[in-house]
């Protein structure tokens, strides 16, 4: 009676214009149903089709997303469960998809997390059931009393958290970030502190592995490396920044940014000029040392002239 009640005061304008709809196989005959309990509500439906429920949630997720801004376009899935499709929907940025079994499943949904894509199950729930389902979730406002609340009216404090959650959320996954946790070099460094290169001013290295020696390097923008060779030849990744190398043996420059790689072969000269801050991975052959031909002065006139 108490889901009746609320759904009786809920105004009609708070329904969605709009309701774009798809299905799996398990849910195709659950989702025709209530395609046409909507259009017998006058609703205006965009049906999908029947598809695998992995391709379909995405799909209505991709729809609902893209009219983020537009509150009067909701989304309605459906497989065997209710939960694939829910969960492929909820990739896309400021879709709140949920699955509801019930009744007080769709009033706790809108009320609290404002959801915007049902999901239902085509294996453990009726017709019937689904319609009502479907009509407490049309009816529900954001915020409105619902079981969770003993249906009375959230508090000024819970209120409050409701609100902002919606603007907190969509911002989950989206901050920008230094180290992108899906990079396995960047985690390497990630906290760890980098030290100083005493004979190169601007440099800090921190070494991750012992000959053969891979280590995670910076420079700051503006910092020169003399002239200088190694006994063991060494690959490189830019991460970060940009930086010009020259291969003085072999009469060579190399421009690199984000992402270049560059091998310098055991022995070879090689000056390099950071133009920003600049961080890079690199791996010697054998162990880390260093052998100077020339001093920062020099290094930097050569540049200055063009002549490197």
């Amino acid at each position: 009676m108490a889901n009746t009640t609320a759904s009786a005061a809920a105004s009609a304008d708070t329904r969605p214009r709009k309701i774009i709809a798809g299905a799996d196989g398990f849910g195709a005959e659950l989702k025709d149903a209530l395609i046409s309990h909507l259009q017998s509500l006058n609703i205006e439906v965009e049906d999908l089709g029947t598809s695998d429920y992995y391709s379909v949630g995405a799909e209505v997720g991709r729809r609902v997303s893209a009219a983020e801004s537009d509150s009067g376009t909701r989304g309605l899935v459906a497989c065997g469960t209710g939960v694939g499709v829910g969960i492929f929907a909820n990739k896309f940025p400021g879709v709140f998809a949920a699955t509801c079994l019930t009744a007080a499943d769709a009033l706790n949904a809108r009320s609290i997390n404002n959801c915007n894509v049902l999901a239902v199950s085509g294996m453990s729930t009726s017709k019937d059931s689904a319609v009502e389902i479907l009509n407490a979730w049309l009816d529900t406002p954001f915020k409105a009393p619902c079981p969770a609340s003993n249906f009375k009216s959230w508090e000024d404090n819970l209120s409050c958290f409701l609100d902002n959650s919606m603007k907190e959320m969509p911002k989950i996954g989206k901050e920008e970030s230094k180290f992108d946790s899906s990079c396995s070099i960047c985690c390497l460094v990630k906290n760890r502190e980098l030290n100083p290169i005493g004979m190169i001013p601007g440099g800090s290295m921190k070494i991750v592995r012992e000959s053969p020696t891979s280590a995670i390097v910076r420079f700051k923008a503006g910092s020169v490396e003399p002239a200088h060779h190694h006994t063991f030849g060494h690959d490189l990744v830019v991460m970060e920044g940009s930086k010009s190398v020259w291969n003085l043996s072999k009469g060579e420059k190399f421009d690199l940014g984000v992402g270049d790689y560059l091998f310098t072969p055991a022995g070879d000269v090689h000056r390099v000029k950071y133009y920003e801050d600049t961080e890079f991975f690199i791996k010697w052959d054998g162990h880390w040392d260093m052998f100077f031909d020339e001093d920062l002065e020099t290094a930097k006139s050569e540049i200055d002239k063009g002549s490197a």
